[in-house]
Formats: structure tokens, sequence, C-alpha cells
């Protein structure tokens, strides 16, 4: 084992600054460039990427280390660049299985090339296995993209958007097809992202009006539906792992907030501390013992990933399964957090309030609850009969 470091890739100084500007961009709604500019600068773009083409060399275990810590800084911020470590970790995915498809996103990201997520659509419960975006094939290989992408994380910024799309003319029709394509004057972004929580992700929606992507960027061609290409498990393995180590990153500050709260707070009935309180003592506990058992669950199945152990149908229940946990967990502990630090945390001002409107954007990302019970339930039971 190598000696490895969070705070090599994050140093503290880094992480204060971009915790102090958290706030900010939660209360304006704004992106956070400042973040972006200096983590790009600290090499964070090309964590994922090998370090014979320039970049840090992490394995997937260890990049969702790094995300962990930086989400308990800035929630906002860790979700909106794991969306580009998304693709860079299925570039790694990939190539540690012989498969170069990819190598551009690896070389684009250590030169600070920024990748964005383009795979959600408003109503497309599908989500891997099919798509309402129409991709057109050209006569010269590339493809033409229309359609409608939501939840699309670093809108003001991204300079190359993964995306899918359906072929239904070629021959061989119908066809997911998977392609990267540059921003263009054929692309809209909307200036729609008001939400509750996650702001400074600025995940707005993004129109595609025959956005193209050149023939050596379109990577995949295959049919709709589930399947073992390597391409898709990558997507799905990486995303769910380090979205799980976002929400267990809020989880642990929560904590964190909860208990320096306590050690300051003073009862005016006891004269103590609300650290010596019972209740409280017993409701930090609970919260430790939840948040205690999501990072090794993270570290063993991206190990799991790193080391191309064989689940076999396992692996989808278990990858859905374990995001499930962690933005579950993190909502309890959060919710066990606000009560611990009383009144001051229902301010909007407030980490604690902060920490609570962005733990709940955890249940709207792919795999659902309904989506997770199913392929978990699938994988012990069995398909159910038609």
């Amino acid at each position: 084992m190598r000696d490895f470091d969070p705070a090599d890739h994050v140093p503290d100084e880094l992480l204060e600054r971009i915790r102090e500007r958290a706030a900010v961009h939660d209360r304006d709604n704004t992106f956070p460039h400042d973040d972006l500019t200096e983590l790009r600068d600290a090499g964070y773009l090309g964590l994922l990427a090998p370090t014979a083409l320039g970049g840090a060399g992490l394995s997937l275990a260890e990049a969702a280390e790094v995300q962990q810590r930086l989400a308990g800084a800035a929630p906002a911020t860790a979700l909106a660049i794991n969306m580009h470590l998304v693709w860079t970790g299925v570039a790694k995915v990939l190539a540690d299985r012989g498969d170069d498809a990819l190598r551009f996103v690896h070389e684009g990201a250590v030169a600070g090339e920024l990748f964005a997520f383009g795979i959600s659509e408003a109503g497309n419960d599908l989500v891997l296995f099919g798509s309402d975006t129409d991709a057109a094939p050209r006569e010269d290989g590339s493809y033409a993209f229309t359609g409608t992408k939501i939840f699309t994380s670093l809108a003001p910024e991204w300079t190359q958007l993964g995306l899918h799309g359906l072929d239904t003319t070629s021959p061989d029709a119908p066809r997911m097809v998977y392609a990267f394509v540059p921003r263009s004057d054929r692309i809209v972004t909307r200036d729609d992202w008001d939400t509750l929580g996650m702001r400074g992700t600025q995940s707005r929606t993004t129109e595609l009006h025959g956005a193209v992507a050149p023939a050596d960027r379109v990577v995949r061609r295959i049919e709709p539906g589930p399947t073992p290409d390597p391409l898709v498990f990558g997507i799905f393995a990486v995303f769910e792992i380090l979205l799980a180590a976002v929400y267990t990153g809020i989880a642990r500050r929560a904590l964190e907030v909860a208990v320096e709260t306590a050690g300051r707070r003073t009862s005016k009935k006891t004269g103590l501390t609300y650290s010596q309180d019972p209740d409280i003592r017993w409701r930090v506990a609970e919260m430790a013992l939840a948040y205690d058992a999501l990072p090794p669950q993270i570290a063993a199945l991206a190990r799991d990933v790193d080391a191309q152990v064989d689940h076999g149908p396992r692996w989808f229940s278990l990858l859905s399964g374990l995001k499930h946990r962690a933005v579950t967990a993190a909502k309890a502990v959060v919710d066990d957090a606000v009560l611990v630090a009383g009144g001051s945390s229902y301010f909007s001002s407030s980490e604690i309030g902060r920490l609570y409107r962005d733990v709940l954007a955890g249940q709207f990302h792919p795999s659902d609850p309904e989506s997770a019970h199913a392929t978990v339930a699938a994988a012990w039971l069995g398909p159910r009969e038609a």
C-alpha cells in the first residue's frame, strides 16, 4: 500500500477558502468560479488521470476519499466537480480494462478541460438504457444531437459535454450513442437554476440543437437496454460511488458541527455544556454510528472496481444500494445535527441549515429510492413475473 493523504490534493488552506466561499455562493445562487480555478491549479481535474499523462494517478477509492474531504467544506462545489470526475473515472475504468476509448478525457482533464455529465432527461427513467435525445448520424461518422438534458452541473464553465442519444435511422438502428460535444452555438444553457439547495452547482437545463460530436468523439454505439458494456458499467459504478462520497462528506461535516455546537451551548438548567447532556450525547452517538458505516462501504466497493472484482449480476444492486444508504444515512445525520444545534440551525445563513438543504438533493440522483429497491429486490428475488 502506498502512502496516501487526501490533504495532499486539497490542502487545509485551500479547503478553508472554499468553505468560506460556500455560504456566499449558496446565498447569491452563483457558480464557484474561484473554487474551480484553485482546484484546477491544484491538479484536481486530473485526480483520476494516470501519472504518465500528467495526472495524479489516484485510484477510485482514493478519489472518493478526497471528494469526501471537499464535500465537507463545500457540498455544491464537490457535487459539481463530481460530474467531471465521473467521466475521468469512467476513462480509468476503461483504461484499466485495456480500452483507451476515453484517453482524450484524461488528456483533456490534465490540460484543464472541464467535462460535464449530460445523461439526465426529464421523465426518462430508463436513464442509461434509453434516451429521448435524437442522435442523427452524419456522413463523416460524426453525430448531431437534438434534445434536452437536465441537471447539467458545471453549466457556466464546462468545455465538453459527455452525453447519450438514440440513433433511430442507421441500418442497424436503434442504437444508443455515447459521445462528447464541445460547447458551441448549437447548445443553449438556460439560466433556470434556483433551487432549495446545492445552488452552487448551477446544474442548469441544456438544450441541444444539432450539437455535433466529431467522429473521433463518438465512443459507443450499443443496443438500448441493459448491457454488459464496460462503458455503461463504468458510468454507473463511478457515478454511484462518487455520489456516495459527496453525501458522506456532508454527513461528516454535520457531525463535526453538531459536536462543536454541543460543546459551546450551555444549559441554563444545569450550567453544563450540552455535550454533557445524556440526550444530546445519545443523539450524537446515533449520528456517529450512522456515519462510521459509510466510509468503509465506499472504500470497499471502490476498491473492487479498481481491482476488477467480478460481482457478476450483483454489481448494480451493490452500487445502487451503496448510493441509497449513503444519501439516506446522510440525511438522518443532518436531521439529528439540526436538533443538536437547536433553533440557530433554522436560519438559512447557518452552516447546518445549508447542509440540511444540500443533503436533500441526494434523493433525486439516480438511483432514486424506488429504483434502488427494485434493483436489489431483483438481485435477491429474481425478476418480477410478467
